[in-house]
């Protein structure tokens, strides 16, 4: 379940990262004595083009008549050949140089009559052909952006259009009531508001009642009369297998969607060009929307919605079925996905699958997804989920939106909808290393985006928010994590004396739990009410008040938690390698009040040494309390949270003893890039990162136990505490890397 490559699919040729001495010692603890799987980085780069007459040609020339001599033409032209000219160059001819393309779209003079040996063409075809290639792929990235701009321009528009229209409503010829049309603009917004989030939670619990029942009539002792109401009269049961209506969609509909969407996700995942098209400026693969409506959308026309479509290819080391099940299982797949799933719920399993394997399963759910800010707005949606076997090592999982659920839910004017989308898993095993799945990952949006926040638009609109890339590097993440965590010779760092398995699978446990929560309680879910304050420095701060009654790992009252979002003219990465250095941590936390940071024990749980779980304790602290520290960070995010903890309850943990006595408050950093990845005066660790890497998203997320009562109220004085906490944390952070330009 380690993550040790990533691919990308138009090449289908895995790249790999460098061989691990501490991955060859974790898949030993797992496996015994199997041995590990060595892998070469793939040093494919694109080449510099040494020649200079690489001039693009017109744009009109023909695509399809690719190579063809200029003087050849002319000749034609004079002998008043009429006839339209075919294709010159044979299948295997094309092949082959479309190979050389993917690797090196300007190839050389060297190349180019190596080539020219090889398939017996000129080296002005050759040359020609390359050059209409690197058209064809040009006017296809342009059509892409054009429609970028395109939807952007609308957007600022529908917004100027919004606030002319609130200008104008709360207006007053008078001037004296201009505050009170105001105030009931915003009373009769926030009641729409909550009347749709109301109408949506309703549905999701009528859903899971109706689950509920149905699990009570399947599992009722035998001999009793489940099926009759009082009075005798008989209530029909949920048996879902003769059931032909779910939440008034017929059964056999769903299951065409199901089998539908299984079928375009197989086909957006196998296919390449003129399907996919990679991109020369960022490298992701852009999807050709052309190709897209003549060959899959076949009957559907493309809505007004914006399009987000992303494809990704990766490497991850699981069980099989065990991966499977964890998609089709609402509470595994949550889990999986943490940072990405605030809610997620199985309204009804429509078909279980034949046997034990889950094959032909369906099922109708609903997700709420969201980032790790509170700036912007989840996505809710009502989709159908498929699971098919393939072959013997390959199966497919495929998600697609519904419109209509029951009476009560009607999402066809939703912001947002997902066209079939999901993963491909096939078996990678050699016969010697078993374990290793590619899995080729989709994702295909239609939103409506407006009202974003400036910092956050770029990213936002690129897709790469709930892009293919963010779920699998979060999936690689997981199974990393699981593979660490099951290990037996994982390498430790530790002064404390304590090095049992046990000991550090519980840390590892509590350190999660502590992450999950942080993630539960800074994103933008219809749960939580946001209160927007001025932070001491100018930011913008989101204050949100909870009461604590039932969970037992966190402290019993009411909790304030605060969250600001800032962008910083920062990599990603040094932005992270900063929080994570315990002994730079004096600069930025405030209640960090004297002494250095002293570092425990250091748990890995990945290949990266950014993934880890630490305990830290304070020089000249005389408190009993540590710190610890889960630290995590992959192709697309980076998250850092720590919480204080009692000294002697993590010894015990630390000991292998339960965790679950153990209650955490924890901070949490949230990091993404910006989305520009050309942004000039960015601060980074290196001079080639520096070119390639915008600036970073940061999210500060605090949070503070106001009463143990919890009938308590939120009060200034609460509210001012939490204020100063977050606008020192943000100026402190500020401060320590305005220096780290070199």
């Amino acid at each position: 379940m380690a993550v040790v490559m990533s691919d990308n699919h138009a090449s289908r040729r895995l790249k790999t990262l460098p061989s691990s001495p501490a991955l060859s010692l974790t898949l030993a603890g797992v496996f015994g004595n199997a041995a590990p799987m060595d892998v070469e980085a793939d040093t494919t780069g694109r080449r510099e083009d040494s020649c200079s007459d690489n001039s693009e040609p017109a744009g009109s020339r023909s695509a399809e008549d690719l190579g063809v001599d200029p003087d050849d033409e002319d000749e034609d032209k004079l002998q008043g050949n009429t006839k339209k000219r075919k294709n010159r160059h044979t299948s295997e001819q094309i092949r082959e140089m479309e190979m050389l393309f993917k690797e090196s779209p300007h190839p050389d003079e060297k190349q180019r009559q190596q080539l020219s040996e090889k398939l017996g063409l000129s080296c002005k075809q050759i040359k020609f052909w390359f050059q209409n290639r690197r058209t064809q792929i040009k006017a296809i990235h342009e059509r892409h952006e054009n429609a970028l701009l395109k939807g952007e321009m609308e957007k600022l528009r529908e917004e100027n259009q919004a606030m002319r229209e609130m200008i104008s409503k709360s207006s007053c010829t008078k001037g004296c009531c201009s505050a009170s049309t105001n105030s009931l603009d915003a009373i009769f917004t926030t009641s729409d508001q909550q009347q749709q989030q109301l109408v949506t939670e309703i549905a999701r619990l009528k859903a899971e009642v109706e689950r509920l029942r149905t699990a009570l009539d399947k599992y009722a002792p035998a001999g009793t009369e489940n099926n009759k109401e009082e009075g005798g009269i008989e209530r029909p049961g949920r048996n879902l297998e003769k059931s032909k209506s779910i939440f008034g969609l017929e059964k056999g509909r769903v299951m065409l969607i199901g089998k539908r969407a299984i079928e375009e996700v197989v086909k957006m995942g196998d296919s390449d060009e003129p399907l996919w098209v990679r991109s020369v400026e960022t490298g992701r693969e852009l999807l050709n929307y052309d190709v897209y409506m003549k060959e899959l959308a076949v009957g559907n026309e493309r809505g007004k919605r914006e399009v987000e479509a992303s494809r990704e290819t990766g490497v991850v080391f699981a069980d099989l079925h065990r991966l499977v099940q964890s998609f089709m299982d609402v509470v595994q797949w949550k889990e999986m996905f943490p940072s990405m799933i605030s809610k997620a719920s199985t309204m009804e399993v429509v078909f279980n699958g034949d046997g034990n394997n889950r094959d032909g399963a369906v099922q109708l759910m609903f997700a709420e997804l969201q980032m790790l800010t509170p700036t912007i707005p989840p996505r809710e949606i009502f989709f159908i989920r498929s699971c098919k076997q393939l072959s013997p090592g390959k199966w497919v999982v495929a998600d697609v939106s519904i419109d209509k659920v029951g009476d009560h839910v009607d999402s066809s004017s939703s912001r947002c909808r997902k066209r079939p989308s999901g993963c491909i898993i096939q078996d990678q095993s050699d016969g010697h290393c078993k374990g290793w799945f590619q899995v080729t990952w989709v994702e295909h949006w239609e939103c409506h985006k407006i009202g974003l926040h400036t910092i956050y638009r770029t990213i936002v609109n690129s897709g790469l928010i709930f892009g293919a890339t963010h779920w699998m590097s979060t999936l690689q993440m997981h199974c990393e994590w699981q593979v660490f965590f099951m290990a037996t010779n994982v390498p430790m760092k530790d002064s404390t004396g304590i090095t049992t398995v046990g000991g550090r699978k519980s840390v590892l446990r509590l350190a999660q739990r502590m992450t999950s929560s942080i993630y539960q309680a800074i994103g933008a879910s219809n749960s939580h009410t946001w209160t927007k304050v001025q932070s001491k420095i100018g930011e913008t701060i989101r204050i949100a008040s909870r009461k604590n009654l039932k969970n037992p790992h966190e402290p019993t009252g009411l909790i304030l938690c605060a969250v600001a979002s800032i962008w910083l003219p920062v990599s990603p990465k040094l932005l992270f390698e900063f929080l994570i250095d315990e002994a730079r941590r004096p600069e930025w936390d405030v209640m960090l009040s004297s002494g250095q940071a002293e570092m425990l024990a250091n748990f890995a749980k990945g290949q990266n040494r950014g993934n880890a779980v630490t305990i830290q304790a304070v020089k000249s602290d005389e408190t009993n309390k540590w710190i610890l520290q889960d630290s995590l960070t992959n192709e697309y995010e980076s998250t850092v949270v720590y919480a204080q903890v009692d000294m002697n309850g993590m010894k015990s943990v630390m000991a292998g003893f339960d965790s679950g006595n153990i209650t955490t408050l924890p901070t949490g950093f949230s990091i993404l890039p910006d989305g520009h990845p050309t942004r000039p005066l960015v601060i980074s660790s290196s001079k080639e990162e520096r070119e390639t890497r915008g600036g970073s998203l940061l999210t500060v997320a605090s949070q503070i136990l106001v009463s143990p009562s919890p009938t308590a109220e939120t009060t200034s004085q609460s509210v001012e505490y939490v204020n100063n906490i977050m606008s020192h944390t943000l100026e402190n952070i500020k401060a320590s890397l305005q220096g780290e330009d070199d």
